[in-house]
């Protein structure tokens, strides 16, 4: 029988809070061989993370209790001194986080980074670590190393951060390697990329891996054998083609019942709500298709022509505009009562700008917005805010859009006054209604914001958004922080009540398998353009830009069938949107390839 990297037997993990020990890890139990690939998932809070910080104690000691056994290579980690500990850390196990710039120091060039971590493991003079951590620079691909040692974090993007974060776990040849989440803040393309770099990386290292995830695609991708948790023990620990093909557990049941799959609403003429699981029971709910929402006879009830929004650079003592950045570049496209139109890409393609332009949270610099027929761009901040309650946000993080000091209720109830829809004494009665409608207890009107879950967080601004009767909803991001099953729940509701109450939605995403659930229309976007829009079936059964069939290969797939497939991407972030101020943008040519089906002239992407 060949022995474990990792072993881990009866781990019980506690934290010391006001004077009590509450624990959040009840001893667990699961193991990591040689060359072997290890996901650990579940929700948040279910002691995914807590795990493999308790395997690096990295806990604070005075208020962490850790039981059990952690054996490295058969040597027990719980009994090492602190002095040890450090000696493993690095050398023996490296550990990637899940956001690179809390590990990364600021203030000290990325290149030093990586040799002061070989000058703490391995016996090397300070030219040749130097020589070493371009090398493994390099081995991540981060173009130009020799040149970038020098730069700071803050000068790479999110995805070269990422990759110094490898170079840096994998510099001294750890036996180990723990990812927390190393790819769920990245766009879909650059998550592909660290995702193959991995696993090319273990192949050449023969290097073990412990990942930990909530998303069931990537673990399809790259996994041997997932161990689900929930509620801080393993419910479920088998080889991955198992899990996926034949889960036992009502839990993992419907873990995968709430994983969008790329590709499954082929067919599908209309947007379909998740079927998912009970997580006690096992048992499939309902997945039925929305009926046919649109008003295809009256006219659009968004109409946006030619719209363009630049930010000015400015530098010198006199603050003159070198640059600007072209964040929004002469895009056009309608939306019809009822109908959902995806905008999606990359960060930096210029989604979110759309977004707060149309509502005029930006002022865009070129372009008409009509809004039911009535031209708002251009409007004063009064005359603004007497329209904006026919068109609503909601934000990708509900916590930082939410006033924590205001009650959900009073948080509801404050559109609704502020535009004259409810007197003070109608407001509880509509709120208790508003809540109900959203999935909620009206009793939770008199919670506040950190006392309720992310995905009630997010439900509270469907409500609030819901509260000033929209025609319009801007839902930038609104799904990509929630665990997989919250995010099928929020999706399930938005169909619901874009059904019965007719709404539009410019639903904002870079998550294409989600963006294939909800949408009737979808426009891609690059570097502030439009580069393809059509019918949801058109643009995922026949994509005809490289740039959207670079997205769309970019996808995990959540089938272990899969898993060694390599797709060969480029290593390239997106380019910059920045411009010289004398920049004059070229016009665009596109060609329609179907009804309503538009292609942008090709361009390198």
């Amino acid at each position: 029988m060949i022995n474990p990297v990792l072993s881990v037997s009866g781990l019980k993990t506690a934290f010391r809070t006001r004077g009590e020990w509450s624990e959040v890890v009840h001893g667990i139990d699961f193991s990591v061989g040689p060359r072997e690939t290890v996901a650990v998932v579940g929700e948040s809070g279910s002691g995914k993370s807590v795990t493999a910080m308790s395997i690096m104690q990295l806990h604070n000691p005075g208020l962490t209790r850790i039981e059990g056994s952690i054996k490295l290579d058969g040597r027990e980690l719980l009994s090492l001194t602190d002095a040890q500990m450090n000696d493993v850390r690095g050398k023996q196990i490296g550990m990637i986080f899940q956001e690179p710039m809390t590990s990364l120091n600021p203030v000290m060039p990325i290149g030093e980074q990586i040799v002061e971590a070989l000058l703490a493991h391995r016996a090397l003079s300070r030219t040749a670590a130097k020589a070493e951590a371009i090398r493994q620079l390099d081995r991540v691909r981060i173009p130009d190393a020799a040149r970038r040692f020098g730069e700071y974090a803050h000068q790479f993007s999110g995805g070269m951060r990422q990759r110094v974060m490898i170079a840096m776990a994998l510099a001294c040849g750890p036996k180990l390697l723990i990812a927390d989440e190393p790819t769920t803040a990245l766009d879909v393309t650059i998550q592909a990329q660290i995702l193959e770099l991995i696993k090319q990386l273990q192949a050449e290292e023969n290097m073990s891996v412990l990942f930990i995830t909530h998303d069931m695609g990537v673990v399809a991708e790259i996994a041997d054998r997932t161990v689900v948790m929930r509620h801080g023990v393993v419910v479920e620990d088998r080889p991955t083609t198992e899990i996926f093909t034949t889960p036992e557990q009502p839990y993992t049941k419907a873990l995968l019942s709430a994983v969008p799959k790329l590709g499954s609403m082929t067919g599908e003429p209309r947007p379909r709500r998740f079927a998912i699981a009970d997580a006690k029971t096992g048992q499939l709910g309902e997945a039925a298709a929305s009926v046919d929402t649109i008003d295809h006879a009256a006219p659009p009830v968004l109409e946006v022509n030619n719209l363009s929004t630049r930010f000015s650079i400015r530098s010198g003592m006199l603050g003159r505009v070198s640059g600007r950045v072209h964040a929004v570049e002469n895009i056009s496209f309608t939306l019809k009562r009822g109908e959902t139109l995806s905008l999606v890409g990359e960060s930096g393609c210029g989604k979110s700008t759309t977004g707060l332009s149309i509502l005029q949270l930006v002022t865009p610099v070129a372009g008409s917005v009509k809004l039911e027929g009535e031209e708002i761009a251009g409007l004063n901040e009064d005359e603004m805010r007497a329209k904006r309650h026919r068109m609503q946000m909601i934000f990708q993080d509900p916590f930082a859009s939410l006033n924590p000091r205001m009650t959900v209720g009073t948080a509801i109830a404050e559109p609704m006054l502020l535009h004259n829809m409810a007197s003070a004494s109608e407001a509880p009665s509509r709120v208790s209604a508003l809540l109900e409608r959203v999935g909620l207890s009206p009793s939770m009107a008199t919670r506040y914001p950190h006392q309720l879950s992310g995905g009630q967080r997010q439900r509270i601004c469907i409500a609030r958004a819901l509260a000033v009767e929209p025609s319009v909803i801007v839902a930038d991001e609104s799904v990509s922080a929630l665990d997989v099953s919250v995010k099928a729940q929020v999706v399930n509701l938005l169909l619901e009540l874009q059904e019965s109450l007719r709404l539009s939605y410019l639903f904002i995403s870079h998550d294409m398998a989600v963006v294939e659930r909800v949408s009737h229309r979808v426009a891609v976007m690059y570097l502030g353009e439009i580069v393809e829009i059509g019918l949801r079936a058109d643009i995922f059964a026949n994509p005809q830009h490289p740039y959207t069939k670079k997205l769309l290969a970019a996808v995990p797939v959540a089938d272990p069938a899969q898993r060694h497939r390599m797709r060969g991407l480029t290593n390239e972030d997106i380019r910059s949107p920045m411009r010289p101020a004398d920049y004059a943008p070229p016009l665009r040519n596109y060609q329609e390839v179907a009804d309503g089906h538009f292609v942008m002239a090709f361009e390198p992407v």
